[in-house]
């Protein structure tokens, strides 16, 4: 008996560059899955140009059409449900999601943010870490809870931060290792080794440590 190929939808928002790693991973052979939708909350969203490129069912949901952030988000989930999905990858979706949403599909649930998570949850991770002093910079692959940043990690990347970086050259440095990072924590969540127990991870039954799992650039 044959296993089922696990299914992943994504949601968008703009370009659709983590969404391309996936489509990349996949077509190589690095990670087992199919993507069964792509939905964008914004019309003109170049992914979506992407998503049917690579003959891949795409469609627009927008915000706009709703009253409010929980009318849209329940629309939202219905659409997303209705594919039976074992993860849900947020790539670039630009909003921020209510506790409802978040809940029905908790455990499955992925997002990536451009930090050494929990450090400098939200926006202008670059500068912050500049600012601060930091050796090294980075981003976390983790589990999307209704605390925004804050749920359990899967796995991290580290970047050296060089004297003369900006925001934007470490933005651009660190973008070729978000996108293997992305994919191969997912891949560790469809191997099924990751459990989570009372809000924390665990690995093979073994707590992992609150940043994750290190990944090393192949």
């Amino acid at each position: 008996m044959t296993s089922k190929t696990p299914s992943l939808v994504m949601l968008i928002s703009g370009r659709g560059s983590n969404m391309e790693a996936f489509i990349r991973a996949i077509a190589a052979g690095t990670l087992d899955g199919r993507i069964v939708a792509v939905i964008s909350n914004v019309a003109d969203a170049p992914g979506l140009d992407l998503a049917r490129r690579a003959d891949l069912p795409a469609s627009v949901l927008s915000h706009q059409d709703y009253p409010d952030r929980g009318s849209f988000d329940a629309a939202l989930g219905d659409a997303v449900a209705a594919h039976e999905p074992d993860l849900v990858i947020l790539a670039g979706f630009m909003r921020i999601l209510t506790p409802a949403f978040v809940d029905r599909f908790a455990g499955r649930l992925l997002n990536i943010h451009p930090s050494l998570l929990p450090k400098y949850p939200g926006l202008h991770t670059h500068q912050r870490a500049i600012d601060a002093g930091d050796a090294e910079a980075g981003a976390t692959v983790h589990y999307v809870t209704s605390e925004l940043d804050g749920g359990p990690a899967i796995m991290q990347v580290r970047l050296p931060i060089q004297p003369n970086d900006t925001a934007d050259t470490l933005a651009q440095r660190l973008l070729p290792l978000e996108h293997q990072l992305y994919p191969a924590a997912a891949k560790l969540h469809l191997s099924g080794k990751l459990t989570l127990v009372d809000g924390r991870l665990e690995f093979d039954g073994k707590s992992m440590p609150p940043t994750g799992l290190e990944w090393r650039p192949q």
